[in-house]
């Protein structure tokens, strides 16, 4: 049934009525009597519209019309009273994949350069030199469109070269490709909120609901701009800013390649190019002795770069700049101002920020598992992912290319990665399985020990399949319980953290946080060791918490979870991305949207059920 309504001033009524707290939103922190009248302009037929998240819905459905300029418009009851499970997995796929989506070309990148990250009067592009087609394109696009400064990276350039850009930081070009009457930027999805560029990690997880969603061409699109970034700038890139040029983050380049050709099969000519960047990524990025490879012969992560990380707000590294401060008796800006420049250096305080830039290349800034020690370990993380390379690499080239594919006269087999694959297992297990706790633990090849901080990475294995059943089993009976908590699992158990100082910043990859990542392995984990009920029961989980938190807080999808109190309401380092906006939510997160459509995939129909009756998991489990 449709209404027929003055769209601003039904509009006007229910937030003066509802939105108590003036926050643009309906919730159910909203004090007003959560009942409203609606009365068909023609027919005069009235509808009673109750509840926090019927409301919220009425108030989105009345934005989405103004938005288009409608004075007089219907509104469709049935989006009103749609299952919240729907409605969050309609909004996904219809509406949330496309306002999320991003291109570098003409049309796409004034929406790039004008966001909260763009410091410069004249906003920056750069694009590499190796990249002729894209010098010659970005030139010309530089004239006609005169809002923006276009600066050409050296093919080779060196770690004190990015440095220099900091005092102009900007954007990196990505891929472009030739459509019937002109060259596009080869599309991208952003996490969203202020994270507006292609983030690494990031971009598989986004790429596993876009498949789902059977937006295929956008998931090949993420690998086309990997692809581009190994080219041209060395690496799959944290994000493409100029400031993370020295950093990549976690490798999953193969996993959607796997996930792609599940989907449907592409050309081998398709598969080929990207398989022969897969191959250069792992020998030049992961596998250069003393950077990344380790005498262990398993993996760390390793930033290049010295002192202090652009991206982070002034204030952020306080706690660790105060001691400093006080050595060089300089106030405690002045100090930070001083470091960033580079006009004042302190050995030891660059080393500390060897590991926190390592940290932050492995995507989990931050931790306490990783704080000042992160570039002297075997993390159970970045082997869990490299063992996969190994392992897709072994499968595409058997399944594809007859075991064997060559690349420039070099020779690879199936049976050499298979090889590669069972030596990082052996080490792993070796080195980072702990028979006492049960679970993986990161190695200290420094010191030549286990660091043993219990981090949600534990699971990992399990994704990978690298563990035998016997550690499935452990892992699955004995540490997991240690991080379940209503709303799916947190970043680390809370016992890893009581030990460190309550005066440090909370570390938003603790304990007592929960992110979508950590949940889509997981789940995929257990499915790997047929622990299906238990796969049900932590999908579950995750997604109460999110079609929970939708409904009470006006459909916001949020970066993170607290899960002590099964809220987005985080109080940690940075705050919260997908919880600012006015009236209607737009875009969601990223991950979390795609942790949702995933989900949906695996859970069954009498927990979906369960699901859109916001049952409580823990009557249930």
């Amino acid at each position: 049934m449709k209404f027929l309504l003055n769209i601003d001033k039904v509009f006007q009524e229910l937030l003066l009525q509802e939105d108590t707290d003036n926050d643009k939103k309906i919730t159910k922190d909203d004090e007003g009597p959560k009942k409203f009248v609606l009365s068909d302009e023609k027919t005069k037929q009235r509808q009673v519209i109750e509840g926090t998240y019927h409301l919220s819905n009425l108030l989105q459905e009345l934005a989405k019309l103004k938005e288009s300029n409608i004075q007089v418009g219907e509104v469709d009851l049935n989006r009103i009273q749609e299952n919240p499970v729907e409605r969050i997995s309609r909004k996904i796929k219809e509406d949330y994949w496309d306002e999320l989506t991003r291109t570098i070309d003409k049309k796409g990148l004034t929406q790039i350069m004008e966001d909260e990250k763009t410091s410069n009067k004249m906003p920056t592009l750069y694009v590499s030199a190796k990249d002729k087609q894209g010098v010659v394109y970005f030139k010309e696009l530089e004239k006609e469109l005169r809002n923006f400064k276009l600066e050409i990276l050296p093919e080779n350039y060196s770690v004190e070269y990015v440095d220099t850009l900091n005092t102009k930081p900007g954007i990196l070009a990505l891929a472009l490709e030739q459509k019937l009457y002109s060259l596009q930027g080869v599309p991208f999805v952003v996490p969203g909120g202020r994270f507006n560029e292609m983030y690494g990690w990031d971009s598989y997880f986004i790429g596993v609901g876009l498949l789902i969603d059977n937006q295929l061409e956008k998931a090949m699109a993420i690998a086309e701009n990997f692809k581009y970034q190994i080219i041209h700038y060395g690496k799959i890139l944290n994000a493409n800013r100029s400031y993370y040029l020295t950093r990549t983050q976690p490798p999953l380049y193969s996993s959607l390649l796997i996930d792609i050709v599940k989907y449907k099969e592409p050309s081998l000519d398709w598969l080929r190019s990207h398989l022969e960047i897969v191959i250069l990524e792992y020998n030049t990025v992961w596998m250069v002795h003393g950077n990344r490879l380790t005498e262990t012969g398993l993996n760390r992560y390793k930033a290049d770069g010295v002192g202090m990380p652009f991206e982070v707000e002034p204030g952020h590294f306080d706690d660790v700049f105060e001691p400093y401060a006080k050595k060089y008796k300089l106030p405690i800006r002045e100090f930070e101002k001083k470091y960033l420049e580079r006009t004042l250096v302190d050995a030891e305080l660059d080393l500390y920020f060897v590991h926190d830039r390592s940290m932050r290349e492995s995507g989990h800034d931050t931790t306490n598992r990783f704080i000042n020690t992160c570039a002297n370990l075997n993390s159970i993380d970045v082997n869990s992912f490299l063992y996969k390379y190994e392992k897709d690499i072994a499968y595409l080239i058997k399944e594809y290319f007859n075991a064997s594919f060559e690349i420039e006269e070099v020779i690879y087999t199936a049976e050499e990665w298979e090889l590669k694959a069972l030596f990082r297992k052996d080490k792993i297990n070796e080195l980072c399985w702990n028979e006492e706790s049960s679970m993986y633990f990161d190695y200290d090849f420094v010191n030549n020990k286990q660091f043993p901080f219990e981090a949600a990475a534990t699971f990992f294995p399990l994704w990978s399949k690298l563990c035998s059943e016997e550690q499935a089993k452990k892992l699955v009976e004995i540490a997991l319980p240690q991080f379940v908590m209503s709303g799916g699992i947190t970043g680390s158990t809370q016992a890893s953290i009581a030990n460190f100082p309550k005066d440090v910043p909370q570390r938003q990859w603790d304990y007592p946080f929960g992110w979508a990542p950590h949940q889509m392995l997981l789940w995929e984990g257990l499915i790997n060791y047929n622990y299906l009920d238990k796969a049900q029961e932590m999908v579950y989980r995750w997604l109460w918490l999110i079609t929970k938190n939708a409904v009470e807080y006006n459909g916001t999808i949020p970066e993170k979870f607290d899960l002590e109190i099964s809220s987005h309401k985080v109080f940690a380092e940075y705050g919260n991305v997908g919880t600012e906006f006015d009236y209607i939510a737009k875009e969601g997160f990223g991950w979390v949207n795609a942790s949702y459509q995933y989900g949906l995939r695996i859970l069954n129909d009498n927990l979906k059920q369960e699901l859109n009756k916001l049952t409580v998991p823990d009557e249930l489990f």
